[in-house]
């Protein structure tokens, strides 16, 4: 069992009056051996909540637990590990590969040659040779500098990675590789996986199911294919939107939209639905749903569940948005 869950937690920085509030009031469940996809667009709080489940990040209200156990209280030889998006500087470039990678490794191997026989291991789980753990990050692409930030992250044996969105940095040749090398690893060694990611597509091929995240909250989550193919917030449809399509066009915005609407200031959001300015099935596009802007609408249920007062309403949007992955996206 390695069942990740937030319960009701919020991140703030600052005062309550000048302050940021970046994680507002969020529960998810990471289920044992499921990858969950964390979506949104940048600001919306996505990096920030997977930070405050590695201690990177101050738990201001609620819990996050690993199994029942509240992960504030691990101190050496941490469960939850992290990938981070830049390959470039995750990487001391001071330090060989082999000495990062065995810097993170349990402190029960001692013998050094059990710790470079780990190390080596790893490499070759990450499809490396083994003989670059003498050489320094700079003698390696981007590509494979991110399989040795995964190497580094499972060298603590953890029960759960968090990916944050570790192949938007790299360049397109490589990222199929990269996605492809996350999904092998995952099988193999059982993992429980929150991805955080912009790009639906990379979900699509990788994850169980979905939450979608939008400043600071989460307004859908259910599963990978009913959310694609059946989103129920608003915005969600917005992200599906920008999404390529197989023929490398961008769907027609739907024209009941808001033109020329901003996204909101996370330091003042709106009152009722956060999402309600840039609403294409809210009071600017619906003088009478004055609810959305007075009523903040209740968190998802159920296996498929949406924050919206008119879940599953508006425009249909075209099916084949997010077309059915064959391989490794191209992104």
């Amino acid at each position: 069992m390695s069942e990740l869950r937030f319960d009701r937690v919020s991140v703030r920085y600052g005062s309550h009056r000048s302050g940021l509030t970046a994680v507002d009031d969020v529960s998810l469940v990471v289920p044992s051996g499921s990858v969950v996809g964390l979506v949104g667009e940048s600001g919306s709080g996505k990096s920030t909540l997977a930070r405050a489940a590695i201690g990177l990040a101050p738990i201001s209200e609620g819990s996050i637990t690993l199994d029942g156990a509240d992960v504030r209280s691990f101190r050496r030889n941490r469960p939850i590990q992290m990938v981070f998006q830049d390959p470039f500087s995750s990487l001391d470039p001071r330090m060989t590969i082999g000495e990062s990678i065995a810097e993170a490794l349990p402190r029960e191997l001692r013998r050094p040659a059990d710790r470079r026989a780990e190390v080596a291991r790893l490499l070759d789980l990450v499809s490396l040779d083994p003989e670059r753990a003498a050489s320094l990050p700079a003698a390696l692409s981007g590509g494979q500098r991110q399989r040795i930030a995964l190497a580094r992250a499972l060298a603590a044996r953890p029960e759960v990675i968090m990916a944050d969105e570790i192949t938007s940095a790299l360049d397109v040749s490589v990222q199929g590789s990269v996605l492809n090398l996350v999904r092998e690893v995952r099988h193999e060694l059982d993992l429980t996986m929150l991805f955080i990611s912009h790009n639906l597509a990379v979900v699509r091929y990788l994850c169980d199911s979905i939450a979608v995240m939008y400043l600071g909250q989460i307004v859908e989550t259910g599963p990978t294919e009913q959310v694609l193919s059946d989103p129920q917030h608003p915005y969600t449809k917005e992200l599906l939107q920008a999404a390529p399509t197989r023929h490398g066009d961008l769907l027609a915005l739907d024209p009941l939209a808001p033109v020329g609407v901003e996204p909101a200031d996370p330091h003042a959001p709106p009152t009722g639905c956060r999402f309600h300015p840039r609403c294409p099935i809210g009071p600017a596009a619906r003088p009478d749903r004055q609810i959305c802007v007075i009523a903040e609408p209740a968190r998802p249920q159920g296996a498929h569940g949406a924050a919206c007062h008119f879940a599953g309403t508006g425009p249909d949007l075209p099916i084949g948005s997010v077309p059915e992955p064959q391989s490794a996206p191209v992104v």
